[in-house]
């Protein structure tokens, strides 16, 4: 399943669906977050921003974080009905939107922490394998209709020689 911008409530949903799997994150191509990550918290993040147009943008982001403690013990990874309690147990004290675009927080000491998305999920035999993606930069400007700053009539602004950005 290819799953770009994943919202909550279809990840979650995905979870239900293969609840007796047990979940592993892919968080670079052969590279897998050890089996007894731990799932330190969840996040809800609102995003306001203005973009180099002046155009005012906002979303939802949950962020899940994950953490290889530095003894963890080898064996299977976490099953999906476990992460599903622990997200119940975030969501009787934090209503969190269902709409809300997912990432996945995670970093080890050969790998800088940073928020991505999950790209693809996939079943695999015993495990439910999140494949993880980067985030991007993007100028939210571009889009039809917005100038960047400048007059319509003019080129798009967003190239590195413009002086809008």
């Amino acid at each position: 399943m290819n799953t770009s911008n994943i919202r909550w409530q279809e990840f979650k949903n995905v979870l239900l669906s293969h609840i007796r799997l047990n979940v592993q994150f892919e968080y670079a191509a052969g590279k897998y977050v050890a089996p007894y990550y731990h799932i330190t918290e969840i996040k809800q993040a609102l995003i306001t921003s203005v973009d180099c147009g002046g155009n005012i943008n906002s979303w939802t982001e949950i962020i899940i974080q994950l953490w290889e403690p530095a003894n963890g013990a080898d064996g299977p990874a976490m099953p999906a009905d476990k992460i599903l309690s622990i997200i119940q147990m975030v969501e009787k004290n934090l209503p969190l939107n269902p709409l809300a675009i997912v990432k996945i927080e995670y970093g080890n000491s050969g790998f800088d922490i940073r928020q991505m998305y999950p790209a693809r999920i996939m079943p695999a035999g015993d495990e439910l394998v999140v494949q993880l993606s980067p985030d991007i930069t993007q100028c939210k400007a571009v889009n039809p209709g917005n100038s960047c700053g400048t007059k319509i009539e003019q080129t798009v602004c967003c190239t590195p020689a413009s002086a809008c950005c």
